[in-house]
This record gives structure tokens, C-alpha cells and sequence, in this order.
């Protein structure tokens, strides 16, 4: 019998509200009919209002969890979310080119919402010199590459427009990564690509996905609404589980595809979302499977960046 190519290992921490971290990549998985198997590197005691304790997992149990999973079920792309320590990245880079390198999602959570740097100066610096030589494609919000750039020595300039965004993609994919996708969502621009700076002038977002040759754009337009708790956690795991599903040997078409897909998936989940909790509510993450609801349109634009 032919082993099934849908295999996900998610190495990062447990988010006890349910909405990002694993419980949120489980949900991701499910919903797109992956497997999912976990390496928990952290417990979190978090809510929709923020986190207020984190217990780190020590990391040679995290390398067990990851050897576990791996020697039996296999492993077909990992999903990388919070680290925590500069102990467990090491771990878990070495554990990685022990099994082969695999497929491999970077989302770097370094930095929480509020501008907080959550991965400690060492952690970021074993993170970007272990992990992304690695890695297939890192995800990045913008504060969280501008971090990354400036642990490398390299200039972080301010954020204006479309064109510094990609900038700052093709500059991080030079680290290593195969692929760098930024992540736009904390910076809504107007609809002639400059940064917005009032409510009324939110038009789109748009993530940018570079392979060091161009760039693609992925253009949604802006919702508000303060369910988006989890939906970095969601994307990466929504693009593992595209990689996984795709049947196209050949990255330069499975990757942009993938991101395209997940983008898609994010802008229905955001939309269908339903509050819960005092703050930041999670997406919807079964919004295809709901028998309840019409199929929704996707107004995901996607363009090549030339200039």
C-alpha cells in the first residue's frame, strides 16, 4: 500500500484558548484533510485578551516528540511556529537534518501584536543562522522580518509603500530560505499601494511571496474585524497543508499555488469568523465545511511584481 503524502509535523507551542499554535494548526490540518501530528515545544496559558504565562518545554523532550513521530508515521513537510529558546532551535535544526531535511514552514514568532519581542537576542540569531538555510519558506509578519534583517547587520528602513515590502522580502530570502513570504496584515495599505495611516483609507493587504528572482503579490481586500487571533499560525499551516496536497513535483509551481490557497483560505476564514471572547477572536476554520453556509467568493488578486 502507497504511504499517504499528507503528513504534517507541527513543532510549536499549545495555545490554551484554542485559536492559534497547535490547536489552531490541528483545526488548519483537518479542514484541509491532512494529517497532523504535533511536537509541543511550549504551553501557553493564553485567552483572546493576550497571554499571561508560558511554560517551555525542555528541548531534548521536543527532539523525542519530533524522533517519535517521524521514525514511525513519516513525515511529508513541517510546520515550524514558537521555539521559545535558542536551545530548542538548535534541537530542533539538528533533529530536522537527521531525517533529511524536510519540506520545511518557518513561521518566526518573534514578535506578539503589541510590538513584544517574544524569541529572546540568541534564540533569534540561532534561528536565522540554524533554521532558515533550511527552510523551503519562511512567513514572516513585518516586524518580525525587519528583526530578522537587523540580527543579520542589514539596514531595516521604515515601511511606506508596496515597493518597501518587497524589498525587505528579497533582502530576507538572501538569508537562506528558499522562499520568503511577508506578511502584510499589520500594515493595510490605500489603493494605490502606500501605507494607510487612517480607518477610512484601509483598502487592501497584501502578502508578498519572493524567490529571490521576483516577487508575487497576494492582494485581498481589508476587513475589519477583530477576529484575526491565530491567523499567522493559520496561514503557514494552510500553506504546509497546500505543499502537502499538491501533486506537482516542482516547487516554482507548488509553492506559489500553495500561499495563493491559503490566502484564500484566511480571507473566508476571517469573514465567516463569530466572536468569542472579550478580545481578539479566532477565524473561522471550518468555513468549508460548513453545510450552513453558501460557497463563498474569493476576492484574492494575485500579480507578479515587475518594476
Amino acid at each position: 500500500m502507497e504511504m499517504d503524502k499528507r503528513r504534517i509535523l507541527l513543532i510549536a507551542g499549545s495555545d490554551s484558548s484554542g485559536g492559534a499554535g497547535l490547536e489552531g494548526d490541528q483545526k488548519v490540518i483537518a479542514a484541509h484533510g491532512c494529517y497532523a501530528m504535533t511536537a509541543t515545544t511550549a504551553l501557553t496559558a493564553q485567552n483572546t485578551e493576550g497571554v499571561s504565562a508560558i511554560y517551555r518545554i525542555p528541548s531534548d523532550f521536543i527532539v523525542r516528540q519530533v524522533d517519535a513521530c517521524i521514525s514511525d508515521i513519516g513525515v511529508d513537510v513541517v510546520k515550524i511556529g514558537m521555539l521559545a529558546s535558542a536551545e530548542t532551535v538548535d534541537a530542533v535544526a539538528n533533529a530536522l537534518r537527521r531525517h533529511g531535511s524536510p519540506i520545511t514552514v518557518l513561521d518566526p514568532v518573534m514578535v506578539s501584536t503589541s510590538g513584544a519581542q517574544l524569541l529572546p537576542d540568541d534564540a533569534v540569531l540561532n534561528l536565522r543562522t540554524q533554521l532558515l538555510p533550511m527552510t523551503t519558506i519562511l512567513t514572516p509578519n513585518i516586524p518580525e522580518a525587519r528583526l530578522l534583517l537587523k540580527d543579520a547587520g542589514l539596514e531595516t528602513p521604515e515601511i511606506r509603500s508596496l515597493d518597501d515590502i518587497v524589498n525587505i522580502a528579497r533582502t530576507l530570502q538572501s538569508l537562506g530560505p528558499q522562499y520568503v513570504l511577508v506578511k502584510g496584515g499589520h500594515l493595510p495599505l490605500t489603493k494605490d499601494g502606500r501605507i494607510s495611516t487612517q480607518n477610512a483609507d484601509h483598502h487592501i493587504v497584501v502578502d508578498v511571496l519572493h524567490d529571490g528572482h521576483r516577487a508575487r503579490v497576494y492582494e485581498t481586500d481589508y476587513q475589519f474585524s477583530k477576529n484575526t487571533h491565530g491567523t499567522g499560525c493559520s496561514l503557514a499551516s494552510a500553506i504546509a497543508s497546500n505543499i502537502a496536497l499538491s501533486t506537482n513535483p516542482d516547487l516554482s509551481i507548488t509553492i506559489p499555488n500553495a500561499v495563493a490557497n491559503a490566502c484564500r483560505y484566511i480571507e473566508a476564514g476571517i469573514r465567516t469568523s463569530f466572536s468569542l471572547g472579550r478580545g481578539n477572536g479566532p477565524i473561522n476554520h471550518f468555513h468549508s465545511l460548513e453545510t450552513r453556509m453558501p460557497p463563498l467568493e474569493s476576492k484574492l488578486k494575485e500579480w507578479l511584481y515587475e518594476k
